[in-house]
């Protein structure tokens, strides 16, 4: 039986994809400005179990774009925050916190710990993002890529593709460089805008650690990429034909 909670979507979608989502295991990379609105929109959409990640505690210069920062939260974890956050929303959701920086061998061990119906990268360094998506390729478990909000801000520019068919965009000429060397030039879907950063607005500090500059955003952006990234999904935990990166 479907939660009233969800009857909205349930008028939408109809009683069978929502009860098959019910089913359905998300794990969310990252709980920034990204991953974290990404989370919500999940848990919102009745996903009934999930795995978040995530290293960071808040600090207040992401109070202008992430779900958990705020003053009150300043210097807690961004997985306890999220988690009491998501289990507000669906107290029955099966959920599974990992408070820790993934990389290297820890990705295919945590990849492997559960079964993951679909994966999220929101994850913004490049080595193990990179890691995240050969993984997921080798072990044959769906993967969207948020592929960076930073310095961009016209939404109506952000899109979703095939890692192949990204242009205009830094992070993703990277990512698919090294992706190359594995062998891998298709079949990843991502989410990312073609719009030109200003490099005026990207500085190189140490306070970027382990990333070597920090780049201006605004509000909006990081939240637009992370619905578009809930969105694949979704539609694909549902059921919708013709989802880029659908499970076949």
């Amino acid at each position: 039986m479907v939660p009233y909670w969800l009857s909205r979507t349930q008028l939408l979608m109809g009683d069978e994809p929502v009860l098959q989502g019910i089913s359905k295991h998300v794990l969310v990379v990252g709980l920034g400005g990204v991953g974290g609105i990404c989370a919500e929109m999940i848990a919102r959409a009745g996903i009934g179990e999930m795995t978040i990640i995530d290293g960071d505690r808040v600090d207040q210069s992401n109070i202008n774009r992430q779900i958990p920062a705020l003053h009150s939260t300043e210097k807690l974890l961004k997985t306890e925050i999220m988690a009491t956050r998501l289990k507000d929303i669906n107290p029955l959701l099966k959920l599974h916190e990992l408070t820790e920086h993934i990389e290297d061998g820890r990705i295919l061990e945590i990849l492997n710990t559960r079964q993951f119906d679909y994966v999220v990268d929101c994850i913004d360094t490049l080595s193990p993002k990179v890691l995240l998506m050969r993984n997921c390729v080798d072990l044959g478990i769906p993967i969207v890529s948020a592929l960076g909000a930073g310095g961009k801000t016209d939404p109506s520019q952000v899109r979703i593709a095939d890692i192949d068919d990204t242009h205009e965009c830094n992070l993703a000429r990277y990512v698919r460089k090294r992706l190359h060397k594995f062998g891998i030039r298709k079949g990843i879907t991502v989410v990312y805008s073609p719009e030109k950063v200003d490099q005026s607005r990207v500085i190189e500090t140490e306070k970027a650690f382990p990333k070597k500059s920090l780049i201006g955003t605004i509000s909006y952006m990081p939240a637009i990429v992370g619905c578009m990234c809930a969105s694949v999904v979704i539609r694909a935990m549902y059921g919708e034909p013709g989802i880029i990166g659908s499970p076949s």
